[in-house]
């Protein structure tokens, strides 16, 4: 019995020690993720109207200019849509504060589109009338006054007497003042704001200025009595504000030159502004001689002279505003 149990216990014992226990199957692993990534492209209209850095500079500038256009259109409309008298003067100053607006409000539409802040388009609010502006205001008034006393000096001008007078002196002076700071504001803006630092990102800063520069001086053909002296004159009076756009970093300067000197030229010289002769100014003022030193219909913008001041202007500004400075509304 005893035998039998422990040979039973032995082939047991044996059994187990040539039996291998063979472990469960494992799940198999997950296939691997690919290790690239699907390219995507943009669309094609998002490659025509975006470039690198955002709104391709030609489209700007056409939007621009299609918005300009249709916004100004309206604010003429309404300007002259009922006569607000004083021969139509209030109705001339509402057109000029449309205008600026038909100049801003696309500016301000492309800004938040492109993603640029407002003082790159050349009038930032912390400068507005500062120093930059009423130094320029003191160079416009200077300028023409230079123009106007060398037009003395050769006997192509003569002052008259003084025809406003009293209260009246007062409040033309006060309109004009008001109505030349609109038109200096929308003028410049226009031609030297967005359009400068869009078209600046395209060719360049100086072929920009040379092409609305040349723009500004074509703008003057709607003026009755406008020559083509004028013409030449205001594209080059254009390229001089360029000049300090480029030199002081906006465009405060070129504005307060800007409005100064046509208020000096309509109001306190009395003398014809790009062919428009307006009422309410100091002096019964006459041009004299040939047209050509004169300026004639055109006003002393038209005379040779002109280009002699804005000579001496540029010359100036180039010794008191050296390359040191800021660079103008450039990218």
């Amino acid at each position: 019995m005893s035998e039998a149990v422990c040979g039973e216990s032995s082939a047991m014992s044996e059994l187990n020690t040539n039996t291998e226990i063979t472990p469960a199957p494992e799940s198999a692993p997950a296939p691997p993720s690919p290790d690239f990534a699907v390219a995507t492209q943009p669309s094609y209209a998002h490659t025509l109207f975006f470039g690198p850095d955002g709104l391709r500079p030609g489209w700007g500038f056409a939007f621009y200019v299609v918005m300009f256009y249709v916004l100004q259109k309206l604010a003429v409309d309404l300007a002259w849509s009922r006569d607000l008298g004083s021969s139509s003067l209030w109705s001339m100053m509402l057109e000029e504060l449309g205008s600026l607006l038909a100049a801003v409000i696309p500016a301000a539409v492309l800004a938040r589109i492109e993603h640029r802040s407002w003082k790159l388009y050349g009038l930032p609010g912390k400068q507005a009338f500062g120093k930059l502006f009423w130094i320029g205001a003191l160079w416009g008034f200077a300028g023409i006054s230079l123009l106007i006393f060398a037009l003395y000096g050769v006997h192509a001008f003569a002052f008259g007497h003084v025809i406003l007078h009293g209260a009246r002196l007062a409040r033309f002076a006060a309109f004009w003042a008001v109505m030349f700071l609109l038109v200096g504001l929308f003028e410049e803006f226009l031609l030297r704001g967005y359009t400068q630092f869009t078209l600046t990102r395209g060719i360049g800063f100086w072929p920009a200025a040379l092409v609305l520069s040349c723009m500004f001086g074509l703008i003057h053909l709607r003026n009755d009595g406008e020559q083509w002296r004028g013409l030449l004159a205001a594209a080059f009076i254009g390229l001089f504000f360029c000049f300090t756009l480029r030199r002081t970093g906006n465009l405060w300067f070129a504005v307060g030159f800007h409005a100064a000197w046509d208020w000096g030229e309509t109001y306190f010289y009395s003398v014809p502004d790009s062919g428009m002769v307006a009422p309410g100014h100091i002096f019964s003022s006459s041009l004299r001689g040939s047209a050509w030193l004169s300026g004639g219909s055109v006003g002393p913008e038209g005379s040779v002279l002109c280009f002699a001041v804005i000579a001496i202007a540029w010359i100036a500004f180039e010794k008191m505003h050296p390359r040191m400075g800021l660079r103008g509304n450039q990218p």
